[in-house]
């Protein structure tokens, strides 16, 4: 029986659309494509970061176990996920339905045109590091060699990061109509 496997975390994220189904379509997408999803974190509203759009992004986290895939083949399967859903440009500046990244695979490093492991970004940005704290926060970064809640705890972001709850919005929408 072979128990080789490799433990991934992926960041998602959706501004455009039917935010909180484009999570969930992702989420479908990451198991037909044969990534076993293990832990997802809650969804989080946040504020833009780096993109010029008025729409909050909805955030999260998965944990996922890979067999006999490689960070480039499943970095591939994330760009196709995103395709089928609708995102055809992948430039950093813009709204989107949907946004995957690999955040860590294993304690691989990689730098390559393609693919850069640990993602380099992630202990810059509270929307990543809030889901992925939750469900990894003793999870050591390999090169910064902290925790994901002590880089949480530390990161120079200021911006508005919260647990969504669409109930909570609509109840205030239904009394706002009611006042």
């Amino acid at each position: 029986m072979e128990t080789d496997f490799t433990t991934a975390y992926i960041g998602l994220g959706s501004n455009l659309g039917d935010r909180a189904g484009n999570l969930l379509m992702a989420v479908r997408g990451l198991m037909e494509a044969s990534l076993d999803v293990c832990a997802l974190s809650a969804i989080y509203e946040t504020e833009p970061v780096d993109i010029d759009s008025e729409v909050d992004f909805l955030n999260m986290a998965a944990e996922i176990r890979v067999r006999q895939v490689s960070a480039t083949q499943m970095m591939a399967r994330l760009l196709r996920i995103e395709y089928l859903l609708g995102r055809k440009d992948k430039s950093l500046m813009r709204p989107r339905t949907v946004d995957l990244d690999i955040l860590f695979f294993g304690d691989m490093h990689i730098h390559t045109e393609f693919l850069t492991l640990p993602h380099p970004r992630l202990h810059l940005r509270k929307f990543v590091l809030c889901p992925l704290a939750e469900i990894a926060p003793d999870l050591v970064h390999p090169i910064l060699h902290k925790s994901i809640s002590d880089i949480l705890a530390d990161v120079d972001d200021h911006t508005e990061v919260k647990r969504w709850a669409p109930n909570a919005v609509i109840a205030a929408e239904l009394e706002a109509m009611n006042a």
